[in-house]
């Protein structure tokens, strides 16, 4: 006989803890092996984890909603029901008195396994190996509407049920929320003119409201956190800002042209810097002890606002590579991915240089903070039409937008982060076409 503990998993190199989000298993049922029993929230994401043995849930040490260090047993599980009460005596739930003193029961580890997300079928299929793919919050509304999960189609990244699933099995309209700050609401196009004209206005986004009480303390979440202890190391990191000003009409109109094929700007934007960056692979390199890292390849990250909180930095893979099309498509699978909190560590820890981009909400000018082990980042403020002077010495009105790029002054200087904005506005001012190529 033996009882099993249940260790909080370490789900990506920077976690040190967990938040239990749901147990998908209540005490005293029965655990199949390679079955999930909790979801964890790692530094950024929901990720399911199964057991490698079968038996019984016969204790839940870590409830949902609290946190545990990795490492540590957030659950027993017992290879028999008869072990049960044992286990629940051995995490406190419950008192054991036996007249004959019983032999301990043997403690194995249990290792969790991370579940992966599940390979979409051509049908769209959210089953994985005979399971439900759903997400925790999709479940638990599932539970309280008495929804049918087995009778859902998911619409969510790689056939996942999600809540809006749910919601809309039981007819019931999903409730609007507040937009991220992301960069996928590319600024509008402003068609070049001699003539200034009135702009038209456009709606601001929508205030983030908070359900904070005015004088309360709220704790941070997982991912507040992470990004908390992740931005720490860049204090101890020498940086430098160099702004530019770049005329977007050449970009503007190319997007216009190609938009309606799925093609976003931030996908444009990222394709531009991965090109430039060919040329400038300091920019595209970070510090070590050792000396200067040049990486492979080029991955672009891009800094999105989670709804809930906290920044997350899903990476356009080998983005000089991969043709405007494609990188679009693998942006919106991204967007999806993060906002259902089920990237993988390698889709947002692997960026060699990463894009900030304000625009959307009017911003003119900002710096951003160096992410760690990077040695760039780029901010990139909204596109506005400004009166600028012409070639023959006339005045016209042009859209351009501002770039500020923070650099590791440890190995990149002023002269070599320059060059590098220099010829960025020179492709996007004069051969944005070749972004299509």
């Amino acid at each position: 006989m033996s009882i099993h503990e249940v260790f909080m998993p370490a789900l990506s190199s920077t976690m040190t803890e967990g938040k239990i989000v749901s147990w998908e298993k209540s005490p005293g049922d029965k655990v199949e092996k390679g079955e999930t029993v909790v979801v964890v929230e790692s530094d950024k994401a929901d990720m399911d984890v199964e057991s490698f043995y079968e038996g019984f849930l016969a204790h839940i040490i870590v409830p949902a909603g609290e946190t545990a260090p990795v490492g540590a047993a957030i659950a027993y599980v017992a290879e028999t029901e008869a072990e049960i009460e044992t286990a629940k005596a051995m995490g406190g739930g419950g008192s054991a008195v036996a007249e004959t003193p019983a032999p301990a029961p043997e403690l194995v580890a249990v290792s969790a396994s991370l579940t992966t997300p599940a390979t979409v079928s051509q049908n769209g299929s959210n089953h994985r190996e005979g399971r439900l793919v759903v997400s925790p919050r999709a479940r638990k509304l599932a539970k309280e509407l008495r929804v049918d999960l087995n009778n859902l189609t998911g619409s969510g990244p790689y056939g996942r049920i999600v809540a809006e699933d749910v919601e809309a099995a039981v007819g019931k309209a999903p409730q609007p929320t507040t937009p991220a700050i992301t960069p996928t609401q590319p600024t509008p196009p402003v068609t070049p003119t001699v003539t200034p004209a009135k702009p038209t206005p456009t709606p601001a986004p929508a205030p983030v409201v908070s359900s904070a009480v005015p004088g309360q303390t709220v704790p941070l979440t997982t991912l507040q956190n992470a990004v908390a202890r992740n931005m720490l190391p860049s204090l101890s990191v020498p940086t430098f800002h160099v702004g530019y000003t770049i005329t977007t009409d050449g970009l503007d109109k190319l997007y216009k042209q190609i938009k309606s094929k799925g093609v976003t700007m931030t996908a444009l934007l990222a394709k531009a810097v991965a090109v430039t960056l060919q040329k400038h692979p300091l920019l595209n390199a970070s510090y070590s002890d050792q000396g200067i890292v040049y990486h492979p390849h080029i991955n672009i990250a891009v800094a999105v606002a989670m709804d809930d909180g906290g920044l997350i930095t899903p990476v356009l893979q080998k983005a000089d590579q991969v043709d405007i099309y494609s990188l679009s498509r693998n942006w919106k699978s991204l967007v999806e991915k993060a906002r259902a909190k089920q990237l993988q560590p390698e889709e947002y820890t692997s960026g060699t240089f990463t894009l900030s981009n304000l625009g959307m909400f009017g911003v003119d000018t900002f710096d951003a903070i160096l992410p760690p082990g990077q040695g760039s980042i780029l901010a990139i403020a909204a596109s506005r039409p400004q009166v600028v002077a012409t070639a023959d010495g006339l005045f016209g009105v042009r859209p351009q937008m501002k770039v500020n790029i923070t650099s590791d002054h440890r190995i990149i200087y002023g002269a070599h982060a320059a060059a590098f904005l220099q010829d960025l506005a020179k492709l996007i001012e004069t051969d944005p076409q070749s972004l299509t190529l």
